[in-house]
Protein backbone atom coordinates (compact mmCIF):
# COMPACT_ATOMS: atom_id res chain seq x y z
CA UNK A 1 0.00 0.00 0.00
CA UNK A 2 0.99 3.51 -1.22
CA UNK A 3 0.21 6.83 1.04
CA UNK A 4 1.28 10.35 0.00
CA UNK A 5 1.89 13.20 2.68
CA UNK A 6 2.76 16.51 2.57
CA UNK A 7 5.38 18.12 4.90
CA UNK A 8 4.12 21.11 5.13
CA UNK A 9 7.27 23.80 6.33
CA UNK A 10 10.03 21.20 5.56
CA UNK A 11 12.61 23.72 3.62
CA UNK A 12 15.89 21.21 5.10
CA UNK A 13 17.18 18.96 2.35
CA UNK A 14 19.44 17.36 5.29
CA UNK A 15 16.38 16.99 7.74
CA UNK A 16 14.58 15.24 4.97
CA UNK A 17 17.34 12.71 4.30
CA UNK A 18 17.71 12.05 7.66
CA UNK A 19 13.52 11.41 8.25
CA UNK A 20 13.56 9.58 4.98
CA UNK A 21 16.26 7.51 6.01
CA UNK A 22 14.70 7.16 9.40
CA UNK A 23 11.28 5.80 8.01
CA UNK A 24 13.06 3.58 5.30
CA UNK A 25 14.43 1.52 8.76
CA UNK A 26 10.43 1.03 10.09
CA UNK A 27 9.33 -2.79 9.93
CA UNK A 28 6.61 -3.45 7.31
CA UNK A 29 8.44 -0.26 5.29
CA UNK A 30 8.83 -1.14 1.72
CA UNK A 31 10.08 2.57 0.24
CA UNK A 32 10.08 5.77 1.21
CA UNK A 33 10.92 9.00 -0.10
CA UNK A 34 10.86 13.04 0.07
CA UNK A 35 10.55 15.15 -2.93
CA UNK A 36 12.06 18.49 -1.24
CA UNK A 37 10.60 20.48 -3.77
CA UNK A 38 7.15 19.18 -3.34
CA UNK A 39 7.56 18.49 -0.12
CA UNK A 40 5.52 15.07 -0.58
CA UNK A 41 6.49 12.09 1.46
CA UNK A 42 5.62 9.11 -0.75
CA UNK A 43 5.86 5.59 2.07
CA UNK A 44 5.09 2.29 0.61
CA UNK A 45 4.80 -0.09 3.13
CA UNK A 46 2.85 -3.50 4.58
CA UNK A 47 -1.20 -2.99 4.66
CA UNK A 48 -0.83 -4.56 7.72
CA UNK A 49 1.38 -2.47 9.38
CA UNK A 50 0.24 1.08 7.47
CA UNK A 51 -1.09 2.48 10.20
CA UNK A 52 1.66 2.31 13.03
CA UNK A 53 4.11 2.94 10.35
CA UNK A 54 2.21 6.64 9.73
CA UNK A 55 1.70 7.17 13.45
CA UNK A 56 5.89 6.50 13.92
CA UNK A 57 6.64 8.92 10.75
CA UNK A 58 4.88 11.46 12.06
CA UNK A 59 6.86 11.56 15.82
CA UNK A 60 10.10 10.87 13.55
CA UNK A 61 9.17 14.01 11.11
CA UNK A 62 8.41 15.77 14.52
CA UNK A 63 11.96 15.13 15.99
CA UNK A 64 14.15 16.63 13.38
CA UNK A 65 11.37 19.16 12.51
CA UNK A 66 8.93 20.23 15.33
CA UNK A 67 7.82 23.10 13.39
CA UNK A 68 6.33 21.18 10.18
CA UNK A 69 3.00 20.19 9.60
CA UNK A 70 2.32 16.13 8.36
CA UNK A 71 -0.49 15.55 6.61
CA UNK A 72 -2.22 13.39 4.21
CA UNK A 73 -2.05 14.45 0.50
Amino acid sequence: MKKKFILEGLDCANCAAKIENDINKLTGVVSASINLMTTKLIIEAEDDKMQGVIETAKKIVNKYEPDVIFRIA
